[in-house]
């Protein structure tokens, strides 16, 4: 396996510092702006454009984010804010598919029954039956039973959509019967079906924390920040200097209905990030014009190809980013790659990680067609992980400079 050249300490320079150079405070506008129009002029010559490709929920925009953490300005309090009100939202929803999947797996019973008082002074039943009438069904016609504190920092947003909001606001109400739940051994078991409702994989770390981001005094960490979950639906450019090179990084939707707006961006792109989710080999995706179910690993595959022969991507590096390591390691222990129909042929030992993640690679090696394979590079990632992205980042500027020069093969799984 290769390995990444290390490079040397990162130099960070965010390119909209420009904007407030030190001699617009002393009244020379028209410095700062000629300086600033000379910054722009150098980066447009030197950039190196960069595109995020990939379907929904691979981790395209958690990349993204690493990069503004790692790069960027730090986040305003209004960023922030909007982030707050994102992860309570998140909780809600992972809380209320999870639910559904308890009546799904007929389940019921096992939490109805349980008439232990919890620390938090309900039953698992109580704590049950309250999520499923005021966030699942909407039946509840009394009060809610929490309140919310009129100091809370997060409060709402303007940023996000109302429901959201909403949302999170119902997240501070039912914030002690969700905790209540998730202690649940049950419910727990129930986590590890989580795939056959397509439920977020990284926001167990939320439900395991909801005392903290139930606080009015919580402020998301980067952390929060990364896995949180917000659909993309349109284009976001953010530009970085790294190590001297300029870097114009794209992130575009990855759901069906935004593929198409991708060759909008292709010209003159430098390289392509192809974001695909290791952990989403047994998971479903619901295709609701034709009512067909296809696997996400297929689509991924599928749509990799398709990438890579794309021809006004002909000349451009093409950088596969196999994400979501850590949640491959955790559900290759119980869940065999081999009983999934579309990887029958999988001949490795069960629960081995290694060789789980070598199958998947052969898997779009074998999309890659004849001279293409040349322009690839290949790494197996976490995305949420700040110091395994940074040297993957801090590389891509020597990887993709070294394949203009002689088209190299760059290939590694750290």
């Amino acid at each position: 396996m290769g390995q990444c050249c290390h490079s040397k300490p990162t130099e960070v320079v965010t390119f909209t510092e420009s904007l407030s150079h030190p001699s617009a405070a002393n009244g020379d506008s028209h410095v700062a702006i000629d300086q600033l129009a000379a910054g722009n002029k150098k980066f447009e010559l030197e950039k190196i454009k960069l595109l995020l490709l990939g379907p929904g929920e691979s981790g395209k925009s958690t990349i993204f984010k690493q990069m503004r953490i790692l790069y960027g300005e730090p986040k305003s309090n209004d960023e922030l804010r909007m982030y707050g009100v994102v992860v309570r939202s998140n909780i809600i929803v992972a809380i209320r598919k999870l639910c559904m999947l308890v009546r799904q797996l007929g389940l019921e019973l096992k939490f109805r029954e349980e008439s232990q008082v919890t620390n938090g002074g309900m039953t698992r039943q109580q704590a049950y039956d309250e999520v499923i009438s005021y966030l699942v069904d909407n039946h509840a016609m009394d009060p809610h039973p929490g309140t919310i504190n009129q100091n809370d920092w997060v409060g709402h947003s303007n940023r996000v959509r109302p429901n959201i909001n909403k949302e999170a606001q119902l997240f501070l109400q039912h914030v002690e019967a969700i905790r209540v739940l998730w202690e649940s051994q049950d419910m727990k078991n129930v986590w590890k079906k989580r795939a056959l409702e397509n439920i977020n994989d990284s926001h167990k770390d939320f439900l395991q924390d909801v005392t903290r981001i139930s606080s009015p005094n919580y402020k998301p960490t980067d952390h929060d920040i990364l896995i949180c979950r917000i659909r993309t639906t349109q284009f976001t450019i953010e530009r970085y200097m790294v190590n001297d090179l300029n870097f114009e990084v794209y992130d575009v939707g990855g759901q069906r209905g935004q593929r198409k707006q991708w060759i909008e961006v292709f010209e003159g792109v430098d390289a392509v990030i192809f974001v695909a989710a290791l952990s989403e080999y047994d998971q479903n995706l619901s295709l609701n014009e034709t009512n067909r179910v296809e696997n996400r690993m297929i689509e991924s595959l599928n749509l990799f190809q398709t990438v890579m022969q794309n021809r006004a991507l002909k000349e451009t590096s093409v950088l596969l980013f196999l994400n979501k390591k850590d949640i491959f390691e955790e559900k290759i222990l119980y869940s065999d790659i081999s009983a999934v129909a579309h990887f029958s042929d999988y001949n490795g030992p069960a629960r081995d990680v290694d060789e789980g993640i070598l199958y998947f690679i052969r898997k779009f090696q074998g999309r890659i067609i004849g001279d293409e394979l040349g322009k690839a590079f290949i790494h197996v990632t976490c995305a949420t992980d700040t110091t395994n992205m940074k040297f993957i980042f801090d590389s891509i500027g020597t990887i993709i400079m070294q394949s203009n020069i002689d088209d190299s093969y760059f290939f590694g799984t750290d």
